[in-house]
C-alpha cells in the first residue's frame, strides 16, 4: 500500500520591499521580523532578489562635444519576508508599523 503525505495548506503573508538604499531596507526588514517574532509566528526571510539596474547616458553638452558623456545608474534593492500563519495579533502590527522614508512594502496574502 502506498502511502500519501498530507500536505497541510499554510496560510502566508508575503512582503515585498524595494529601497534605493541597502542599509535602509535591512533595518526594515529587521523591524518587520522583529515584530512578527513578537507576536509569536514563524518568519522566513529576509531574501535578497536581484538588484535592479537602470544605467543612462547622456550628453555633457548640449550641442557640441559629442564624445564627451556622463553616466548614471539607479539601484532598486529588493527582500522578500513570508509571515507563516499570520494571526489578527501581527496583521494590526503591520499595518500600524512605520518604516523609514525611501521603503515601498507590498503586502500579499498567500494562501
Amino acid at each position: 500500500m502506498a502511502t500519501t503525505k498530507k500536505t497541510e495548506e499554510k496560510a502566508r503573508l508575503r512582503i515585498k520591499l524595494r529601497a534605493y538604499d541597502h542599509k535602509v531596507i535591512d533595518k526594515s526588514a529587521q523591524q518587520i521580523i522583529d515584530m512578527a517574532l513578537r507576536n509569536g509566528v514563524k518568519v522566513a526571510g529576509p531574501i535578497p532578489l536581484p538588484i535592479e539596474i537602470s544605467k543612462f547616458t547622456v550628453n555633457r553638452s548640449t550641442f557640441v562635444h559629442k564624445n564627451a558623456r556622463e553616466q548614471f545608474e539607479m539601484r532598486i534593492h529588493k527582500r522578500i519576508i513570508d509571515i507563516i500563519n499570520p494571526n489578527a495579533k501581527v496583521v494590526d502590527a503591520l499595518k500600524s508599523l512605520t518604516l523609514p522614508a525611501g521603503v515601498d512594502t507590498e503586502i500579499k496574502s498567500i494562501l
